[in-house]
């Protein structure tokens, strides 16, 4: 385990910023980050979606919501097709199961992205993010999200992958 500078909460064996605090756990020097307390208000709230007693039939050819990703740091746009599940991630030499998307060109490792760090997925027009145990944990507009449970995304969220900030776009 590895125990944060800044908060001593223990990390996982790999981990490059502390899922607590934030604070970088691979240091030259003394941290200089500073501990901030949480809220209970800090997770996000899951509500389900509301019920209705019957819902309409899914046409065969319905549209679903179309998802770009905007790199915040590059400005770069990668469009997502062709899959209605996409897995984020980097690519690591001897890394059996690769990602969907690839975020080693965008320095992805120094930031804290995990191989297999988070998944989008595209079910009934709605675009869900869900954390798959990364080391450095998956962030919504600011609020850590629980790892393997579902998030729901609005057009122009943005995530954090560890410390890479990504800008949901959604066309529905």
């Amino acid at each position: 385990m590895i125990i944060c500078p800044n908060c001593h909460h223990q990390e996982m064996p790999g981990s490059l910023f502390c899922s607590e605090c934030g604070a970088q756990l691979v240091l030259s020097e003394a941290p200089t980050t500073q501990h901030i307390q949480r809220n209970p208000s800090d997770m996000l709230a899951i509500q389900p979606p509301p019920k209705s007693p019957i819902s309409p039939p899914v046409q065969a050819g319905a549209n679903e919501a179309a998802i770009s990703l905007h790199m915040v740091d590059s400005g770069q746009v990668v469009q997502l097709t062709g899959q209605n599940e996409f897995t984020l991630g980097r690519v690591s030499e001897g890394q059996p199961i690769l990602p969907d998307v690839d975020l080693s060109h965008y320095e992805a490792y120094s930031q804290g992205v995990s191989r297999l760090h988070a998944a989008l997925k595209i079910s009934n027009n709605r675009v869900v993010i869900t954390d798959l145990g990364s080391s450095n944990g998956t962030r919504v507009n600011g609020q850590k999200i629980v790892p393997h449970v579902d998030y729901p995304l609005n057009h122009g969220d943005m995530i954090a992958l560890g410390k890479f900030m990504i800008q949901i776009l959604i066309r529905k």
